[in-house]
């Protein structure tokens, strides 16, 4: 204390003026720091941790097939050689266009440039089922030996497979089997997403995101998708058993995904202050919710939806409702799928049911989220919202 006051009394009036300014500065500061965190964005004190809750299930293939990992496919290096000199073509007929599809592809084609084969199509019918019934007809007129293809509706899709798998192409199929179809006899496997897994991790990232205690508006898919009606289950399983004190007060099926956000507005104007929202896939049904929230001045309800998603992602970066998305690691299911069509262009049999682990992304995790799941950097516009 001695020597503080010596510098105080050297200093006279002025050093005494300064200092006091120096403290305000500092005060100011500090009270600039505790408004920032009710301006709208987040601080790491409103990221809670996610704690793993029991698991309550298993995914199991659409004809109750065990799960086989992705890392189960390998290929000798005599194999690779076999199917480098067969000189074979792919194609692939996807159900949309995505980041989750982008990263698909890009893992397939790098494990079709190691295999030699050449990729000669690709289409994306939108979610449309006849568009994507008359894009298989016309691949399948250029016939190509392997044809990769996620089908958009198992029944009304299920001729034109059928027609392909006659010609001899061989078909890996991702997630989804059409009406009829035999493993070994039409397709040489399922790859996709460890769905339950997928779901389960939703349910524990809301659940943290909200405390373990609140209320939640569940929008799952309205219709027949293997996919998504799996994973849709397996949080609606989680949630209601593991988490008692949180409360469902919407259940708000999603025919057209196009229309989510018509959807979400509907369920808000019941319920404007619900606590979290999950939401089945993405995009565009995660990217419909999060506009319904933004037009009717929500910033308080938190957000967990599935597959990595430019505008979910940088909503997150930039402390918005979006807490967490669950992702798969969708180049890995490419390269597996490629890698299933060689066991097909072998005679090789292949698992009939393969899955890649899920992951759970937060702010905190979302760059290596990135690059696990889709194999690339953030996009710069999440990069910069994270500072990065």
């Amino acid at each position: 204390m001695l020597a503080d006051d010596d510098v105080l009394l050297r200093g006279g009036p002025r050093r005494l003026f300064e200092l006091f300014a120096a403290v305000v500065m500092v005060a100011l500061a500090f009270a600039g720091g505790s408004c920032a965190s009710t301006s709208g964005k987040r601080t790491t004190a409103d990221n809670p941790p996610i704690r793993s809750s029991k698991t309550l299930g298993t995914t199991r293939g659409p004809n109750g097939e065990k799960a086989t990992p992705t890392s189960a496919l390998e290929l000798t290096s005599g194999e690779v050689a076999r199917v480098r000199a067969g000189h074979y073509t792919a194609a692939l007929a996807w159900h949309q266009n995505s980041e989750f599809v982008t990263a698909v592809t890009a893992g397939a084609r790098d494990e079709f440039e190691r295999l030699g084969i050449a990729v000669i199509a690709q289409t994306s019918a939108n979610f449309d089922a006849a568009k994507q019934k008359a894009d298989i007809e016309t691949v399948s007129a250029k016939k190509p030996s392997v044809l990769l293809t996620l089908p958009v509706d198992p029944v009304v899709t299920a001729s034109a497979y059928g027609g392909v798998a006659r010609q001899g192409t061989k078909i890996v199929l991702l997630s989804i089997v059409p009406q009829g179809m035999k493993y070994g006899r039409d397709y040489v496997d399922v790859v996709t997403d460890d769905l339950f897994q997928m779901g389960k991790r939703a349910a524990d990232a809301l659940a943290a995101a909200v405390g373990e205690r609140g209320t939640v508006a569940y929008f799952f898919r309205d219709a027949n998708s293997y996919v998504a009606n799996q994973r849709d289950r397996a949080f609606l399983k989680t949630i209601t058993s593991n988490y008692p004190d949180i409360r469902i007060v919407a259940k708000q099926g999603i025919a057209d995904p196009n229309q989510a956000q018509d959807e979400a507005n509907a369920v808000l104007l019941k319920h404007p202050d619900v606590s979290g929202a999950y939401v089945t896939f993405s995009q565009p049904p995660g990217e419909g919710v999060l506009a319904a929230l933004r037009a009717n001045g929500n910033t308080t309800t938190r957000l967990v939806s599935l597959d990595l998603d430019e505008p979910l992602a940088l909503d997150m970066a930039n402390g918005g409702n979006t807490f967490a998305l669950i992702a798969d690691r969708a180049y890995e299911l490419g390269r597996a799928m490629a890698t299933s069509a060689a066991y097909g262009l072998l005679g090789k049999k292949a698992p009939p049911f393969v899955v890649a682990r899920a992951m759970t992304i937060t702010k905190s995790n979302l760059v290596q989220g990135y690059r696990v799941s889709l194999h690339r950097k953030p996009p710069a516009s999440v990069l910069k919202a994270l500072g990065k």
